[in-house]
């Protein structure tokens, strides 16, 4: 897992004080890094560039010394344009300026069209909407039909991951050093791009030191593949979902816990609804259960005193949906063992019942990170699932994000498939926080997977693609 930090000038200054690396040196670094980037990736077919142009946007500081670092190493290269956005102020700024003038780089006062354009106005730390001359020049550079590369992190992105109006459009994002928490904010998927980390005259592993918040790769993912060859049935675990009011909610859970290894699940009603085939269907919970998925579709089909009974137990559990606004929730935060998989609207409620904040979802999506800890940090024993653009996944002080998923997610129902991932997992015997990592990690390769038009898939084509993980 690579480490996501809040800010990195920490990172920096010990460069500087412990490894005797000067501001410079990883200034310098980093242009080399974007130079390699933009060399490898835009050669022509002959392996020349002077046909491809750039335009490398900079601004007063540090960032828009790293695209004059950058212009100069191109220079000659490639055609490279260089425009100012505001005079250099800070002392690199200044330093890169001056080499960029006697080496002549093409500085221009217009923005033009060019093969690839360079966003270096603004880096980390940006806390303050733009003003209007720098968003009239960022509008103006996402109107051009380049690709479009950020310095670090795209102009108009602030340190929290909110976004200005005009933020920059990244088709990659080349950071310095080291993943940065903004980077991950759900806003900030529209603009980031692909990101790719560049060294800065050191290894990751030497630059960077520790961090509570993790950043999950698909090739992590564990999978519950069968090993032993003497097993039965009863080897798998035993899911029991609580089948409400809207039956296809919990039958989607099911479906996907039973495609995704669980051996047994059993939905648990009232009724006697027409269920599919394969799945099982009772008014008590089966003696033989290994954990218990509660929440999705629920309703008010059962009366307080039957769900106590059904969680008259120490099994572990996951908690979605309509549970969040029930009586119990509060006693249920107090069950060891359990997973909570709220979208932003949920954990609102949640962090309302549990007295931690009383927020909007425009709230808490701007500040995703600061509640997930918060809630995080009360409840130790639980491990939360907050859904989103990017799937924060909290347990106790540690974070971990799940970037992977994309708006082909955007169904009802895709929802329903999750719980029914993880609980699959829960049941087989992973622990809380490994059956939401890696349940959530097949949910988004399901959503990778998919082939169809973005807005086309339905949950159970996310059923059926388990089969291929």
């Amino acid at each position: 897992m690579q480490n996501i930090f809040d800010e990195v000038a920490t990172l920096d200054q010990r460069c500087y004080k412990e490894l005797a690396l000067s501001e410079d040196l990883l200034m310098e670094h980093a242009a080399d890094g974007m130079a390699d980037f933009i060399r490898q990736n835009f050669s022509t077919p002959s392996g020349h560039f002077a046909c491809r142009s750039i335009l490398i946007s900079c601004g007063s500081g540090n960032n828009g010394a790293d695209g004059m670092a950058l212009a100069r190493l191109l220079h000659k290269d490639f055609d490279v344009r260089l425009h100012l956005v505001k005079e250099p102020s800070s002392p690199m700024a200044r330093l890169q300026y001056e080499r960029i003038k006697k080496l002549g780089v093409d500085i221009v006062d217009t923005i033009s069209e060019c093969d690839i354009v360079v966003d270096a106005i603004f880096g980390t730390g940006i806390t303050r909407d733009l003003d209007n001359e720098t968003a009239l020049h960022v509008r103006a550079l996402n109107d051009l039909d380049a690709v479009k590369i950020a310095c670090d992190i795209p102009t108009g992105l602030h340190v929290n991951g909110t976004c200005d109006e005009n933020t920059f459009c990244a088709d990659y994002t080349l950071t310095m050093g080291a993943l940065k928490r903004s980077l991950f904010s759900d806003a900030a998927k529209d603009f980031v791009g692909e990101i790719k980390v560049l060294d800065l005259g050191v290894s990751r592993t030497v630059y960077e030191t520790s961090s509570k918040t993790k950043l999950l790769d698909l090739d992590e993912m564990k999978l519950p593949h069968r090993k032993s060859k003497s097993s039965h049935k009863g080897s798998y675990g035993h899911l029991a979902i609580v089948s409400g009011e809207k039956l296809g909610a919990s039958v989607l859970c099911a479906s996907a816990a039973l495609r995704f290894g669980t051996a047994l699940v059993t939905l648990l009603s009232n009724e006697n609804p027409q269920i599919p085939t394969e799945l099982m269907l009772s008014h008590q919970l089966p003696k033989n259960a290994t954990a218990i998925a509660l929440g999705m579709g629920l309703g008010i089909e059962f009366s307080q005193n039957e769900l106590t009974q059904f969680l008259d137990n120490e099994l572990p559990l996951l908690l979605d949906a309509d549970i969040f606004y029930h009586p119990l929730i509060t006693e249920l935060l107090k069950r060891d063992n359990i997973i909570l998989t709220p979208h932003p609207k949920e954990f609102i409620q949640l962090l309302h019942v549990s007295g931690l904040a009383d927020i909007t979802v425009d709230e808490l999506q701007r500040e995703r990170f600061k509640y997930a800890e918060l809630f995080a940090q009360k409840y130790k024993n639980a491990v939360l699932v907050l859904k989103g653009a990017n799937v924060i996944i909290a347990q106790d002080d540690t974070l971990f994000v799940n970037h992977n998923g994309t708006n082909v997610l955007a169904k009802g129902g895709s929802g329903d498939v999750l719980g029914g991932l993880i609980a699959s997992l829960l049941a087989q015997g992973f622990t809380p926080l490994e059956a939401s990592i890696n349940g959530s990690l097949a949910h988004t390769k399901l959503a990778l997977n998919y082939e169809g038009a973005n807005f086309s898939l339905s949950p159970n084509d996310l059923i059926d693609g388990i089969k291929y993980l």
